[in-house]
């Protein structure tokens, strides 16, 4: 396994995330994998490295700066809020870490992906919104909302949500907004609901966190990461 730190510049910020590659030579499907919300850690990081295990190349981006997560969580909020209301900044940071990992001499351009965690999953759907090309763009927990919807014919990604129905912070307006884009679009989408589940359902980590609604699920982290897995059979094949 290669593991490689990567410095690199966006949105104004000095940015580190890591690489991973597993062995072997030649090139293979690229995977970038946007963090949640408070910052670059373990979780985005062994995912990427789950899919290095499996066969892909994949590169943990950072969207705050400095590689590591951010601990006052006023700053992070005011952050996401002024990228929210400049989705062409959420793309320009995913582009910036796209770019890093197309680099890679592993990287296949014409089989990429991206997903992400909570706004992590929020930027891979900007980068399909876009039109980036890519061949799937999957969030977990991710926030569903825009200020820019996709127009019709722009996503090119087959689209993926995974959400907890109990998810306070991705209510059902939010779903129901979210169909009515993609369906608008005319894209390829999917959205997996699961029952009884709340936010940060990947991460084991989150209840450190004490923020209600913020809660780890084990059946539905395993149900999601074979989604995930199910759809890269089928866009990679």
């Amino acid at each position: 396994m290669r593991i490689t730190e990567i410095a690199y510049t966006a949105d104004g910020r000095d940015m580190r995330g890591t690489l991973y590659a597993g062995e072997g030579s030649g090139k293979r499907p690229a995977v970038l994998v946007c963090h949640e919300g408070p910052g670059l850690d373990g979780h985005a990081r062994g995912y990427a490295e789950r899919l290095a295990n499996l066969g892909y190349v994949a590169f943990a981006l950072d969207y705050h700066g400095g590689g590591k997560p951010l601990t006052d969580r006023a700053e992070m909020m005011a952050r996401f809020q002024a990228l929210m209301a400049a989705p062409d900044r959420i793309v320009a940071l995913g582009q910036a870490g796209l770019d890093v990992l197309l680099a890679q001499p592993e990287a296949d351009s014409a089989r990429t992906a991206a997903i992400g965690f909570c706004f992590g999953g929020t930027m891979a759907f900007h980068l399909a919104r876009a039109g980036v090309p890519l061949k799937a763009a999957v969030g977990f927990h991710a926030g569903l909302a825009t200020t820019a919807p996709a127009k019709e014919g722009a996503i090119t990604a087959k689209v993926l949500a995974l959400i907890g129905v109990d998810d306070p912070i991705i209510p059902a307006a939010q779903r129901d907004a979210f169909i009515a884009e993609m369906t608008a679009a005319n894209a390829d989408w999917q959205l997996h609901l699961y029952g009884g589940v709340q936010h940060s359902f990947t991460n084991p980590g989150a209840v450190t966190a004490h923020i209600p609604g913020i809660v780890y699920d084990a059946a539905a982290e395993k149900r999601s990461w074979q989604a995930t897995l199910n759809l890269f059979d089928e866009v990679f094949a």
